[in-house]
């Protein structure tokens, strides 16, 4: 306690949380594997499977040999040229995540999706019915594998930065609880990169004052540190070196867009198959829209050229929508607008300025003719029955 400030102290004896993170291992390659055991002990890769590729996904059979993911494909093939490599199906990840965050939801309403495989859980009220910190993370891992397949590691601790760092060090399949009392004799050991923020600039920063652990850090002035990574970065830092980390979990954490994008293999400048491609774009956000029950008023485009200059382009309409055919509409109408040059390396749209759908939706103001509404919304809830019974490619575009 010697190391917190008083009013930390208040706070400290005021309330003493039990925070979980819980993280998919290896998710979508472990999706994979599920549904095909042919795949079972092999290396295998999920990502984009052009030479722009980039690895979303590696199992551990191929991080053996330095895959992991965020690295380009091209280098992923040299490294491990036996790997299976497998476009992503965000589709059926997104429905196995929510079979996945059903489970957290079962043991307490405060849950903070990160991503599809991973999230923040506050357990704190949790521990008259379901036990310790360790018990509920044993119950989530035991219930996650018996119902779903899938290995999940688990952090446990009183703040989410040191749950956080719980987990990723109990990977793969694993559980780590940092008891109260024991956090900063858990974090001041770690190598400073394991924070986050902590990139290679920074680290290269740090470097300079013979910062190589996070206690290295601690031991820094506050004032040393703003004057070599700017106040912003410099105060979060010494915050998180001394586990000063107030931040709640998040139940009700406003989601802002939701949108996708694709890096091609080779620059494209063909209109023609540009619109197709967000014709296919826009069938995927859609979905995901509705599925949240949201709409949105504002599509945005956004472009990448051979030279990596990006634009976006925006448009908002008076009523949100949620429908694929207006999204497409919209961001075809914007492409329509936007001067391609010797080619496009990437698309993608998005859809934001979200909130519930509208209990009626009146005519939209299309310039190439209104779209009614209602015949709109009972073709797309079809066309989504079709695909929650066939799967998501059951029903296509004709244009796509």
């Amino acid at each position: 306690m010697g190391d917190q400030r008083p009013s930390e102290r208040t706070a400290t004896a005021r309330i003493v949380r039990t925070i979980l993170h819980v993280d998919l291992d290896a998710f979508y390659a472990s999706v994979e594997v599920l549904e095909n055991p042919a795949l079972a002990g092999k290396p295998v890769l999920v990502g984009g499977t052009g030479p722009r590729g980039v690895v979303a996904a590696a199992s551990y059979e191929a991080r053996r040999f330095g895959c992991h993911s965020a690295m380009p494909m091209a280098r992923a093939r040299r490294l491990c040229p036996q790997a299976v490599i497998l476009p992503p199906r965000f589709d059926r990840y997104g429905e196995i995540s929510r079979q996945i965050h059903g489970v957290f939801h079962s043991i307490t309403p405060l849950v903070e999706p990160i991503a599809l495989d991973e999230a923040f859980l506050d357990v704190t009220g949790a521990k008259a019915l379901f036990g310790s910190g360790a018990a509920i993370g044993t119950e989530i891992r035991t219930r996650i594998r018996e119902e779903l397949g899938l290995t999940a590691s688990v952090g446990v601790s009183t703040t989410k930065l040191i749950a956080k760092l719980a987990s990723d060090s109990a990977k793969p399949d694993g559980l780590l609880v940092i008891p109260p009392g024991q956090e900063l004799a858990f974090l001041h050991p770690l190598p400073v990169r394991r924070l986050w923020g902590v990139g290679p600039a920074t680290f290269a920063r740090l470097a300079r004052f013979g910062v190589e652990t996070v206690g290295d850090l601690a031991a820094l002035p506050e004032a040393t540190l703003v004057g070599a990574l700017g106040k912003a970065a410099g105060h979060h830092l010494h915050e998180m070196a001394s586990n000063r980390d107030e931040r709640p979990v998040e139940p009700d954490r406003e989601l802002k867009s939701i949108g996708v994008e694709e890096t091609f293999p080779q620059d494209v400048d063909d209109r023609d198959a540009l619109r197709r491609e967000l014709q296919r774009q826009a069938g995927r956000v859609g979905p995901r829209l509705r599925e949240r029950q949201l709409a949105g008023r504002t599509v945005t485009i956004k472009v990448r050229y051979a030279d990596f200059r990006t634009i976006t382009r925006s448009v908002t309409v008076p009523d949100p929508i949620s429908a694929d055919t207006d999204i497409a509409r919209l961001a075809t109408g914007l492409l329509d607008k936007v001067e391609l040059g010797s080619g496009l390396r990437l698309l993608g749209v998005s859809v934001k300025g979200l909130g519930p759908p509208p209990a009626t939706q009146s005519t939209l103001p299309f310039e190439d003719g209104p779209c009614p509404r209602k015949g709109v919304d009972e073709v797309q809830a079809a066309v989504d029955q079709v695909r929650a019974r066939f799967g998501a490619d059951a029903i296509k575009d004709g244009r796509s």
